[in-house]
């Protein structure tokens, strides 16, 4: 079946628990909120810092939502979403994202990204928030760049507010020995966990809510396994619930009950 056949069925305006939603309306339960300020303190005062949590967690999200609230006049913000560029690649991206033209060698490159990164602040007046997703992909290389490029008027100050954004396994990498000289760089480490059953409840309306409907949906039976088996990751959570959904439409039931949820724990897990 298609997902489209969800939306009349349902009365929905549009399909919940899919990704394209404003930062403005995702849902923030207690951990996304703390990811949120920890983002915020990092960018405030230009420091290097360190958000983690499994896949699916809303590392992304959260830090989609800190950015969306600053003022674009005052800073510069550069994502990197892909660690598979290579160590000129990260160059590379900072350098087209402050308006340069890459150098093709690399021993060119570098100081022109500490130029570029030196005159935004400066000139321009505005704080760069670099953001490293899926950071836990970052090569030994890599990382070591990223430390070289922290440096600035004798490390008196950091050129740039830096987020890196990926699993916990990143987290346990830079405590070994050979990343000490980045490890003490970082100011702030969070680790975002899984949602509450009350959140996750509250996730689901909230999702539906924004979809069109204010009604109960989802029975509690149906939330409480939902939640014991996403283990209140948000993704997982809305993998599950878009399956609840749809087996409660095949079996043309008006509310997603127990019976429909077990059939969405089978299908994913079954994946």
């Amino acid at each position: 079946m298609s997902l489209d056949q969800l939306q009349p069925y349902f009365g929905f305006s549009r399909l919940p628990f899919q990704r394209q939603i404003a930062p403005g309306a995702l849902y923030r339960s207690q951990s996304h909120q703390e990811a949120r300020a920890r983002i915020g303190f990092l960018i405030s005062q230009g420091a290097l810092g360190l958000i983690c949590g499994e896949v699916g967690a809303g590392k992304t999200c959260a830090a989609r939502a800190a950015v969306a609230a600053l003022d674009r006049s005052r800073y510069t913000i550069i994502y990197l979403p892909n660690p598979a560029v290579g160590t000129r690649g990260i160059y590379c991206q900072i350098v087209t994202a402050l308006g340069g033209e890459p150098h093709h060698d690399k021993a060119n490159l570098i100081p022109q990204a500490c130029e570029l990164l030196e005159r935004e602040r400066t000139e321009r007046a505005k704080q760069v928030v670099l953001l490293v997703d899926e950071a836990h992909l970052l090569s030994p290389a890599q990382l070591e760049e990223l430390r070289l490029l922290t440096n600035a008027e004798m490390d008196s100050q950091s050129p740039f507010a830096g987020i890196l954004l990926g699993q916990p396994t990143l987290r346990k990498r830079l405590r070994l020995g050979t990343f000490a000289a980045l490890d003490q760089r970082i100011a702030l480490r969070y680790e975002l966990t899984g949602m509450t059953e009350q959140e996750t409840a509250s996730y689901i309306q909230h999702h539906l809510e924004l979809s069109g409907r204010k009604d109960t949906l989802f029975a509690d039976d149906a939330i409480t396994l939902l939640h014991r088996t996403s283990r209140g990751i948000p993704r997982q959570l809305n993998n599950l619930a878009t399956q609840a959904l749809i087996a409660c439409y095949a079996s043309q039931n008006a509310i997603v009950d127990l019976t429909c949820a077990q059939a969405a724990v089978a299908e994913v897990q079954a994946e």
